[in-house]
């Protein structure tokens, strides 16, 4: 089952009026989604001369709420909001929204990263379907 996608404007409203939005100062974005190009080549260099077709997405959400609550107390954090689809998702679908807002770059950045591979690294269940 697909999930409808939610609103990054509206995320972003909804933040900004938060109490520690005044903490703030920069909002980060993330977008994964669905690709051609085979995790195997993009990551190892293997390539097998397919493309993806669908993927198969689903997660653990005991595990995704730990991820989050792991970057919510990271230094100079103050909102972190994520959304994960789920189903069989074709190419260019999303896979899943992030929004992280913390007081400065280095912060920001470096939450985002971590919360991002937390998630594909230990919460989450791919599998593509390819094609030659």
């Amino acid at each position: 089952m697909v999930k409808p996608e939610p609103s990054i404007d509206q995320w972003l409203a909804e933040a900004k009026v938060l109490p520690q939005a005044s903490e703030v100062g920069m909002w980060l974005t993330h977008n994964g989604v669905v690709r051609r190009t085979p995790k195997q080549k993009v990551r190892e260099g293997i390539d097998d001369g397919s493309i993806v077709e669908t993927l198969f997405f689903g997660y653990d959400e005991d595990k995704v709420a730990r991820a989050i609550e792991q970057a919510r107390e990271m230094e100079g954090i103050y909102h972190v909001r994520v959304w994960l689809n789920e189903g069989t998702l074709e190419v260019g679908d999303s896979i899943m929204y992030v929004l992280v807002g913390g007081d400065i770059r280095p912060h920001t950045i470096d939450c985002l990263q971590a919360l991002v591979s937390e998630i594909k690294t230990n919460c989450v269940r791919e599998v593509e379907q390819r094609v030659f």
